[in-house]
């Protein structure tokens, strides 16, 4: 059995088992209360993907959502943008599971050689090694659902109509839980930062997915082909919670975004 083992643990979450289950289950019991249920269980989510310290409560925000329903869904496509790798389309892994500290993840192997099938989709296993935009989002599923396989692509060079067509292929029904990885805006003072993710948040309300770009978004390519989705699906994406780094950690000067969006 090939194994991805984790890259990221000890750094941008705990390596301990114990430990990390505390802190996701402390994270996931501090969401606030007044952030409320969506009306009907999520279809996909977008969730920041750094350090647990950074923008762990807001991705607790979108987790929270899945709570109630964590028997519903049986398999999760979980989409990243590559930040150490350079490749056109959409890199698949070989692996046949992915570990956390928290136990092992399969991988939904079917799925990827059908995807394999497309000239722009690809086992690029060096673009999954040290990524950790799809890694940190593995302990919150494996404390928030059931048992559950795992759909793991990094985003290289794409366009989000054809990021559409590709997520389209793997939708599903009511099963599948669709994970769009990224953070907003990069490195900005605070009053700035909150100006830039207050407009971004609202575009991927509207579905404005033309106005989004890797300034506003690292994960824009999957967000805009969930919106292409959403519009011809007849789906919402709603702000769950907007926050920077500055705002969660007192460190106000250069700050990174972070929102939590819900789509059903």
């Amino acid at each position: 059995m090939r194994v991805r083992e984790p890259a990221v643990a000890g750094q941008f979450y705990p390596a301990s088992p114990g430990e990390l289950l505390w802190t996701v289950e402390k994270l996931l019991a501090e969401v606030d209360p007044k952030a409320g249920q969506l009306p009907s269980p999520p279809k996909a989510l977008i969730v920041p993907h750094a350090g647990y310290a950074w923008s762990g409560p807001v991705a607790a925000c979108a987790y929270r959502q899945l709570q109630p329903f964590r028997d519903r869904y049986h398999r999760v496509v979980l989409v990243g943008p590559s930040h150490h790798v350079a490749f056109d389309g959409l890199a698949a892994s070989s692996a046949d599971c992915f570990e956390t500290p928290l136990g092992t993840v399969p991988v939904d192997v079917v799925a990827v050689r059908q995807l394999m099938a497309e000239d722009d989709v690809a086992v690029i296993d060096a673009a999954h090694l040290q990524e950790h935009s799809v890694e940190v989002h593995l302990p919150f599923l494996q404390v928030v659902l059931d048992e559950f396989t795992l759909l793991p692509l990094t985003v290289g060079r794409c366009q989000p109509h054809r990021m559409a067509q590709l997520l389209e292929q793997v939708w599903g029904g009511p099963e599948t839980l669709i994970v769009l990885s990224s953070d907003l805006s990069h490195y900005h003072p605070d009053d700035e930062a909150r100006r830039i993710d207050q407009e971004t948040a609202l575009a991927i309300e509207r579905l404005d997915a033309a106005a989004l770009s890797g300034e506003q978004a690292c994960g824009y390519v999957g967000i805009g082909g969930l919106i292409e989705l959403a519009r011809t699906r007849g789906l919402h994406i709603d702000i769950l919670d907007l926050r920077n780094s500055g705002q969660i950690t007192g460190r106000t000067g250069k700050v990174v975004g972070y929102g939590a969006f819900a789509c059903y």
